[in-house]
């Protein structure tokens, strides 16, 4: 499988996923529908499939327009959300298998930064929307910090070190920044922002990741480690050392930082 990455917006990303054996292609997240739409004439693809991560505005932003261009188009995303993406023809469950040419997927249900918010795993490699970041993951806005501790946890545990991942925005820097704020000590970080602003200023992206990566440097996942986690929480002035309440602590800083 092919993955084009397509920067939108200001710093959305969406993807091309070519299946180059049969000449089929999907989109995760349509957040724009030119920048997308030159790559699948340049490319000479067919566009059998549009997967969702999930509704908010600036990731389904070109859907309506390449729905109206492929009327016939399948629309792919968690199954409440009919509601709010419209366009959608297909609803998903977290473990359901996805197919688009002779490539197949996995679904997961990652609730926390929506209740709908999906990922979807293709062999190696994992797009996780609004999830999970580059050293970072998305606000809270409808799920609770324990579920979105669970879906990151989730990810992590299901994937070995070696699977990339391909997030929805380019916020690498700044979480990276954030992540030397909460662990000064973490040499990985820093090597990590170095190259990351080095890769940005030669005009590179930083999506993909991989899981070892953001096992290393991404402040999110760092509650899980036992003797990190009692780190945060003595710098952060809780009594409760709970994972879950040291990540939780970490999402609220980060919101305000």
């Amino acid at each position: 499988m092919k993955v084009e990455i397509i920067p939108c917006h200001f710093d959305n990303f969406s993807y091309l996923l070519v299946c180059e054996e049969s000449g089929k292609a999907a989109i995760v997240d349509p957040a724009e529908y030119y920048p997308v739409a030159k790559v699948i004439r340049n490319l000479g693809v067919e566009l059998s499939v549009i997967y969702c991560t999930h509704h908010h505005a600036d990731h389904i932003g070109g859907l309506d327009e390449f729905c109206e261009e492929y009327p016939d188009i399948e629309v792919a995303a968690y199954g409440s959300e009919k509601n709010r993406i419209t366009k959608m023809t297909r609803g998903l469950e977290g473990g359901e298998t996805v197919r688009f040419g002779k490539i197949e997927g996995e679904v997961l249900h990652t609730p926390g930064h929506t209740s709908g918010c999906i990922c979807f795993r293709f062999g190696q490699h994992l797009f996780t929307g609004d999830t999970l970041f580059g050293a970072g993951c998305g606000r809270l806005f409808e799920g609770t910090p324990e579920q979105m501790y669970n879906s990151l946890s989730l990810l992590v545990d299901k994937h070995t070190d070696d699977v990339k991942v391909y997030f929805g925005h380019e916020y690498t820097v700044s979480n990276l920044k954030f992540a030397q704020f909460v662990e000064p000590d973490n040499h990985e970080v820093t090597t990590r922002l170095h190259e990351a602003m080095a890769h940005l200023g030669n005009g590179g992206l930083t999506t993909p990741s991989s899981i070892g990566l953001e096992r290393q440097t991404n402040p999110f996942l760092r509650s899980r480690v036992e003797s990190v986690c009692k780190r945060i929480a003595k710098k952060l002035l809780i009594e409760d050392g709970n994972p879950v309440t040291v990540f939780a602590a970490i999402r609220r800083l980060k919101d305000s930082y």
